[in-house]
């Protein structure tokens, strides 16, 4: 059953045809995961959760994507287990458990499906559920939302990020998707330059002007919290369907009702991109 807050947004579901590679693209930039990137990781989880440590915790990583928050996650002390729905994407953390932490037995890998309540609920529940940027890929991210937030302990936090809504421009977005991803491969680039140019060329510009050419691109490289290189990222974000936004308002209000307040939260002040949450259990 469907209320006020899951019709607020965009459509729900997307053609499964229509589904980004996001493994794919995570197998072409793991390479470039060192131990600086890991560090970047630990300082982003620390800083979002209020947390030094996650010693003694359990961390359930839904859409671990190339494993590197999962490998954040495990240094700073907690037993995590990783799933996403892409096979490639559970080849890259597993090949990243490889080249860190091989032996490790409190760090299990499998592929699993975020709308897949009988798996989640086999899992039982955790201290702490991250899931960056991957329910809005779901086709259905309500759903998604609500599974996540199900296997939460009581007192435990969800730490999620979804992207923000801005209206037509959203709408726009979900079209340039949807052409990127209906083109024949060797024809993306006639969607994907296009795009690339609009998502940089302002910056660089705006750098070149101000004497410091190519500044927030070296930057990018360099500070990355999600360990996304800037042309990797602009394909994510070019490519990436099922696509659904949703306001701080409406993510805020959804997960009052399941029992959860905010405790902490970062914006995109109105742009494009993803909007953090870490919300904390306050009932069952």
């Amino acid at each position: 059953m469907t209320n006020g807050i899951e019709n607020t947004c965009m459509p729900t579901r997307s053609n499964i045809d229509e589904r980004f590679e996001f493994g794919r693209n995570w197998m072409k930039f793991i390479r470039l995961i060192d131990e600086r990137r890991v560090g970047l990781a630990k300082a982003s989880l620390q800083g979002m959760l209020g947390l030094d440590n996650l010693a003694g915790m359990t961390f359930l990583d839904i859409g671990c994507g190339s494993g590197l928050f999962s490998l954040a996650a495990r240094g700073l002390g907690a037993q995590v287990h990783s799933f996403d729905f892409d096979d490639q994407s559970v080849a890259c953390t597993r090949r990243l458990k490889q080249d860190f932490c091989p032996e490790d037995l409190m760090w299990t890998i499998a592929q699993g499906s975020a709308l897949d309540r009988g798996y989640l609920e086999a899992l039982g529940p955790y201290d702490i559920v991250y899931s960056w940027g991957v329910l809005h890929h779901t086709g259905q991210m309500w759903d998604a939302c609500r599974n996540a937030a199900s296997r939460v302990k009581p007192g435990g936090r969800l730490f999620i990020a979804i992207y923000n809504d801005q209206g037509r421009k959203s709408r726009t977005w979900l079209r340039v998707k949807q052409m990127y991803n209906r083109l024949p491969t060797g024809l993306r680039w006639l969607v994907l330059y296009p795009a690339f140019v609009r998502l940089w060329l302002p910056t660089t510009l705006r750098d070149a002007m101000g004497g410091h050419p190519f500044r927030t691109w070296r930057q990018y490289e360099q500070e990355s919290t999600r360990g996304m290189s800037p042309w990797r990222d602009v394909v994510d974000w070019v490519g990436g369907l099922p696509f659904e936004v949703a306001s701080p308002e409406r993510i805020i209000f959804f997960h009052k009702r399941l029992g959860f307040d905010l405790v902490n939260m970062k914006t995109v002040s109105g742009g494009h991109g993803c909007n953090e949450y870490v919300f904390r259990r306050i009932s069952a």
